[in-house]
């Protein structure tokens, strides 16, 4: 008989000093945006170089993200926590200090590879320090810090400007994670629990060769899409003939690993034995594709097409952000009886209100589009926080608390390509549309906008699909239940 799990009385105490951890290194895939003009006048940058500032951070961020969750299953996720926010720190001082483009640029490599080290840590000890409905409210709150650090970091990062100033404001964007991560180390060290000190072996427990397959195979999809902007994908195609080839050698060699009884990096058996993993981690990225891009469209829309600043350009988009926090808080809740029907409500309701933006941005006039778009953002908003929190929660329930940190690395590593390929694809569609009918913003706003619809409802089909999966697996598992129980009292009877 196993032994009852006794919760951790500091969990949620625990709890938010991890997101609020977390909540950093997502921000910063998204607040150095509203900078970048900043930088590039106050370092002399160029074009390419102050691209890089931004792709860098999440070209390197995505590739760590595994190998970060399975340190942490194999050194302890407190241990592994703690570095990386230490690193983080140090790396956000670093290029908060940077004199020149290069020093900045590899300050921001560093920076991503801390935070794709931090990130995988929080879904781990979700895993580790809470169960049943409990573990669906601490997602919630984990897919409340992914939707609002994802939409607020145009917001933030102009209101420090802002209060800042030039030459050096946009310093502030990178040095005001300084005194947070102190204090969040602090606590950290106070209230995460603390495991059962373990004797690893590099050479045995971490698998070297598939840390690098898959880095190379990662690469080769991120690098050509961060790139997109300096014309990336015309020179850099090729690499995802690369990145083809060292997947599908990633995938034979976990599997040989296995196969002879040692640790592998990611357990292929994750996505072909794990109930729910691998459609909930298709949902996640498809979901990512065409959420997150289109933050970039509505800053172009914005502050080219009615010359807003960027700070008002934030401002006109934080109603997502808010009905997103507040749904994913109540979603987390409910999933214990609603179940992956939020998810699908969800994503109807983003498709939705992302078709109501492109009607309305025919039929408004120009100067309105900010106040226009509100009801639709506020809707669609509230949608995404039932589709995060509860995919999450429902895609990482079967995961075994062991292989918690390399599942919730995959997972993200899914939302980050996600990301880069629906920020390249609709930023792509946007500008095209702009240079084939110069000055018509709000017609490129409908098509980006309506593609983007189209990314959501393919992963509101996947969604269905799962969810009569999950219905036909749990009568499944009634008729085996009730199959027994019948066997049980066959036996029974025949004792008697």
């Amino acid at each position: 008989m196993s032994e009852a799990h006794e919760p951790d009385p500091r969990r949620w105490k625990a709890l938010a000093v991890t997101l609020a951890a977390g909540f950093m290194g997502l921000l910063d895939v998204s607040i150095v945006n509203t900078a970048l003009p900043s930088i590039q006048r106050n370092l002399h940058a160029t074009n390419g170089g102050i691209q890089w500032v931004v792709s860098g951070y999440a070209l390197t961020f995505g590739l760590v993200l595994v190998s970060g969750g399975r340190l942490g299953d194999a050194f302890g996720r407190r241990r592994m926590f703690l570095f990386a926010l230490a690193a983080f720190v140090a790396t956000s001082a670093f290029a908060g200090a940077a004199p020149n483009e290069t020093t900045l640029i590899v300050a921001r490599l560093l920076q991503g590879v801390a935070a794709g080290m931090l990130t995988p840590q929080n879904s781990g000890m979700i895993q580790e320090m809470f169960r049943g409905a409990e573990r669906g409210r601490a997602f919630g709150m984990f897919g409340a810090v992914v939707g609002i650090s994802t939409a607020v970091g145009p917001v933030l990062g102009g209101v420090i400007l802002a209060a800042f100033g030039d030459p050096d404001g946009w310093r502030w964007v990178f040095y005001v994670n300084v005194p947070i991560g102190v204090v969040a180390f602090a606590f950290a060290l106070r209230l995460l629990p603390k495991s059962e000190p373990r004797r690893v072996r590099l050479r045995t427990e971490i698998d070297f060769v598939g840390i690098l397959l898959l880095a190379v195979a990662v690469l080769g999809v991120l690098l050509p899409l961060v790139e997109s902007e300096q014309g990336g994908l015309s020179r850099l195609w090729w690499l995802f003939g690369v990145a083809v080839v060292f997947g599908f050698a990633f995938v034979r060699w976990e599997r040989a690993l296995v196969r002879h009884g040692r640790p592998p990096l990611l357990d292929i058996r994750l996505f072909t034995g794990t109930p729910g993993y691998a459609p909930g981690a298709a949902v996640g990225a498809l979901y990512f594709c065409g959420f997150a891009g289109i933050w970039l469209v509505f800053a172009m829309f914005f502050q080219q097409g009615l010359g807003y600043t960027p700070l008002q350009s934030g401002l006109s988009v934080t109603p997502f952000a808010l009905g997103s926090a507040v749904a994913a808080a109540v979603a987390g809740r409910l999933v214990p009886r609603w179940g992956r029907r939020l998810t699908v409500t969800g994503l109807a309701m983003v498709a939705v209100g992302l078709l109501v933006i492109a009607l309305l941005a025919g039929l408004v006039p120009a100067s309105m589009a900010g106040v226009a778009f509100i009801a639709p953002l506020v809707f669609a908003g509230i949608g995404g926080g039932m589709v995060i929190s509860p995919n999450t929660t429902l895609t990482l329930e079967c995961v075994p608390p062991t292989m918690a940190g390399a599942a919730g690395g995959a997972l993200q590593t899914g939302q980050r390509i996600g990301t880069a390929i629906g920020t390249a694809v609709l930023a792509s569609v946007f500008q095209s549309v702009v240079v084939a009918a110069p000055g018509r913003y709000p017609l490129a706003l409908s098509v980006a906008m309506c593609c983007a619809a189209v990314v959501t409802c393919a992963a509101l089909v996947l969604a269905v699909l799962e969810l009569r999966a999950r219905r036909a697996r749990a009568l499944l598992t009634q008729g085996d239940r009730e199959r027994r129980e019948a066997e049980t009292s066959a036996a029974d009877i025949q004792r008697g």
